[in-house]
């Protein structure tokens, strides 16, 4: 297995070059990066929490913490042992809130594609109820790990910690686990099941499907991460599981939006391209009010104005959705 440090920068590497990717295509879609939305804003301060999770993480995995071996004689520990310790619960401290920021920001970019493949379409109230669950279950789960699990706060650092929760934090893993893995598969289906509805070409299916299929890895991941957080809890395991989880849900979050910078390297055609022309494409799409294609993405600027005067769908080829006229 390869060192933490390794993997964690591999990961890091990837993550980056794929959301370089997403910003260069959206800048070349849009003209200038001046006009990227509010998903693109959301992802870039994302890529910030995740550069301060993998240096942090890897401060964490050669760091002590308040999380005692049973029968540990707290007596043997001297004023230099426990300013260790109360750093390393400090930076676990981090490392969580900066995970979770990560997974659930993932998941409000990927649902603002959502909300804009199914705007004006039945299937745009399913978005909105996951829209209200991911937003409910995070803010329940950071009251409950800020407010309520660990009184004191300061007790997340407190060497020794007179409760199990500020140290073990079990209460907290279990309901991450729980809203995560919830919203996860809720999500996963939703975008199984618009992609099978499309009239994408199949070879275009199978590509989309292996980037939604990594979500199947990020649920693998947050299952296993909360595994050998409860098993191996003086283990290193759960911090490699931390890193492939927020990198994969990174990936999946940033691989959709990449398709014009791929266009304009490779001269490729339009990913919904499949032998019909657009206007026959457009009639298709209005006759069964379902979403043609994972290429649409919300774009309210100029182009829309461009005698859009009834603009009931929307459709565009380069991942930006603008108005059709009627």
């Amino acid at each position: 297995m390869l060192p933490l440090v390794v993997e964690a920068w591999v990961w890091y590497g990837v993550v980056v070059v794929v959301a370089l990717a997403r910003f260069v295509s959206r800048g070349l879609l849009f003209g200038t990066i001046t006009k990227l939305q509010i998903d693109d804003w959301v992802m870039a301060f994302t890529l910030c929490l995740y550069t301060v999770l993998v240096v942090c993480i890897n401060i964490v995995a050669h760091a002590n913490s308040n999380l005692l071996p049973p029968g540990f004689d707290v007596n043997h520990l001297t004023p230099q042992d426990i300013r260790d310790r109360e750093y390393g619960s400090k930076m676990i401290l981090v490392v969580e809130q900066c995970q979770i920021s990560i997974i659930w920001l993932s998941k409000v970019c990927l649902l603002i594609m959502y909300y804009r493949l199914t705007y004006n379409l039945k299937e745009n109230i399913v978005i909105k109820f996951l829209v209200v669950y991911v937003a409910a279950s995070f803010l329940i789960m950071e009251i409950c790990y800020l407010a309520v699990w660990c009184r004191p706060f300061s007790n997340y650092w407190a060497v020794p910690t007179p409760n199990i929760q500020c140290s073990a934090a079990t209460h907290h893993l279990i309901m991450n686990a729980v809203f995560n893995l919830s919203s996860d598969l809720m999500m996963l289906v939703v975008a199984l099941q618009m992609l099978i509805r499309s009239r994408l070409p199949l070879r275009r299916k199978i590509v989309l499907s292996g980037i939604f299929g990594l979500g199947i890895f990020v649920i693998l991941a947050a299952v296993l991460n909360k595994y050998y957080s409860f098993t191996q809890p003086f283990g290193g395991q759960w911090t490699y599981w931390y890193v492939r989880e927020s990198s994969t849900a990174l990936l999946v979050a940033n691989l959709p939006f990449c398709w014009t910078l791929l266009r304009r390297l490779f001269n490729l055609r339009a990913f919904d391209s499949g032998g019909a022309t657009r206007s026959q494409r457009t009639l298709a799409t209005r006759a069964t009010g379902r979403v043609a294609d994972f290429d649409r993405m919300s774009r309210t600027s100029e182009g829309s104005a461009r005698g859009a005067n009834s603009a009931t769908l929307t459709q565009d080829t380069d991942n930006s959705l603008q108005p059709l006229n009627a």
